[in-house]
């Protein structure tokens, strides 16, 4: 039975079962498409990402036996639609069966399921077998109680016997996050970030030339990135090695000078299902017990629990509360994102630098996302429906199932606290606390009012203020009330105004 297989870019998992055998009636299709370069305005450097990875995979499968139809951006039978592309290679090889492995977004999930409805042949929806919790086991495991990550991180070590005795952590203590909160001591120079430098001049070319509109730079002469499991495993075996011994120090630290610190940078490739969670936790955890001297143990257990415990928590919140979580905006928020986001020209050290590297790298770890950019779009008021946008488009690693849990639900608080049990927003104070940006800004740090205060200040208490009745009786915020009411009237008065100064005139800060 000839039969039509379809593979998203974010599908090339080469461990999966699908590829353990050549049959010459399976045809394998990847299509470049307008209809995923334009969803989002996109990073230049994740376009050429999805590209390189998709046409390296095509080509081994290619080599390896395996019947291939690939269709370029610029191919002329490319319809740029999914469907379209479907329908063209099922007529074209008379498919008798199509198969799709089940898509990790919402809008793709629904676009197959009706694509199938309309089809007059069988098809099938199979697992990508990559994640070590299927669609639904996040909702199943809490049933109607509150969807707590650690308690989910700690069901999945025990499921895959990860850093565990039997049904105890080897070390008695599950969770070490309270010893990874380092600043990055001054004069401390981290290992270079690894890069794989090619040519993507051909691809920059390609991109212009059919008008698809990006954002970011790229030096194409030096496109960094991993994009084949080859190289994912040289990015994974360079972290581990050089890395990992003070990742969970100074994961949430922050510096102008450094763009990737101590972070793996591993997220994309593994988005695309090069590399596998599981082979990642384990080659992680080898090394930790090859060198116990070297790596703590608060070191491999932050880094495990970012694998196990929170990416796979943000896909099952995902596939439970989707689509209405795309909807949720519990703080009513309506203004604009600033138009330098999307330009990184702001007098706000932390803001310019994050942005400028996010502009520079299509990266910045979570720190910065969330306590940076997200603070600021959460203290600002910023419509989540444009958050979104800037956060899916910008980074390399951004597909919705992760980026839009971690956006809309954890650093903006639009879901209401499905993820967090308080809103993650701070004044300067914590980003001084873990970076060097304050240091020499336009603005100062500890001033809450007059013309060079720091924006955060203000608009942290402008923040609570105005959102009193939805926070005040939160046992995690109250404190931060009670400081509020010692203050004087009109010191109260003087922060309001200051912040609905830098609330009016958002584009000149």
């Amino acid at each position: 039975m000839k039969t039509l297989r379809l593979l998203l870019g974010d599908q090339l998992n080469p461990a999966h079962s699908w590829f353990k055998k050549t049959d010459h009636s399976v045809f394998y299709c990847f299509f470049e498409m307008r209809q995923e370069t334009d969803y989002a305005t996109h990073h230049v450097q994740k376009v050429i990402g999805f590209f390189l990875a998709m046409r390296a995979f095509a080509d081994e499968l290619r080599s390896n036996g395996h019947q291939v139809e690939y269709l370029t951006l610029d191919h002329a039978d490319n319809r740029q639609t999914l469907p379209e592309n479907l329908f063209f290679f099922i007529e074209k090889h008379s498919i008798q069966r199509f198969e799709y492995l089940l898509p990790d977004e919402w809008r793709l999930d629904e676009q197959l399921r009706l694509f199938c409805e309309s089809l007059p042949i069988p098809s099938q929806a199979f697992d990508t077998e990559h994640f070590m919790a299927n669609r639904q086991e996040l909702r199943d495991f809490f049933g109607k109680k509150n969807y707590l990550m650690e308690s989910f991180y700690r069901a999945m070590r025990r499921k895959h016997q990860v850093l565990m005795d039997g049904e105890h952590p080897l070390t008695g203590q599950w969770n070490y996050d309270h010893d990874n909160r380092q600043k990055l001591p001054k004069n401390h120079v981290p290992p270079p970030p690894l890069l794989f430098r090619r040519n993507v001049i051909d691809l920059v070319q390609l991109i212009e030339s059919q008008g698809v509109k990006t954002i970011g730079r790229v030096d194409a002469q030096n496109y960094g990135w991993a994009v084949t499991r080859a190289e994912g495993f040289k990015l994974l075996d360079y972290f581990c090695e050089n890395l990992l011994p003070h990742f969970g120090d100074f994961q949430d630290a922050m510096t102008p000078q450094y763009w990737a610190l101590y972070h793996s940078r591993l997220s994309f490739v593994m988005n695309v299902k090069l590399l596998s969670p599981l082979e990642v936790v384990r080659r992680a955890v080898a090394e930790w017990h090859r060198r116990p001297d070297e790596i703590t143990f608060s070191q491999i257990e932050g880094f495990v629990r970012q694998i196990i415990g929170w990416r796979e928590y943000m896909r099952g919140i995902y596939w439970a509360k989707m689509p209405g979580f795309a909807k949720l905006n519990y703080f009513e928020n309506n203004r604009p994102l600033p138009s330098w986001f999307w330009t990184g020209k702001t007098r706000m050290t932390c803001l310019r630098h994050t942005i400028g590297q996010s502009l520079d790298h299509a990266y910045a770890h979570h720190i910065q996302r969330l306590m940076v950019t997200g603070n600021f779009a959460l203290l600002a008021g910023i419509h989540p429906d444009e958050v979104d946008a800037w956060y899916l488009g910008i980074y390399i690693d951004a597909i919705e199932w992760v980026e839009i849990t971690n956006t809309r639900g954890m650093s903006q608080f639009a879901d209401g606290g499905i993820i967090g049990s308080k809103p993650y927003c701070s004044s300067a104070s914590y980003i001084n606390k873990m970076s060097h940006y304050c240091e020499g800004c336009f603005y100062k740090k500890d001033l809450r009012v007059g013309e060079r205060a720091c924006p955060f200040n203000s608009l942290y208490w402008h923040f609570h203020d105005r959102h009193r009745e939805k926070l005040e009786r939160n046992p995690r915020i109250g404190m931060m009330y009670r400081t509020w009411d010692k203050m004087s009237g009109e010191a109260r008065v003087a922060t309001l105004e200051q912040a609905e100064g830098y609330l009016g005139k958002m584009e000149e800060l």
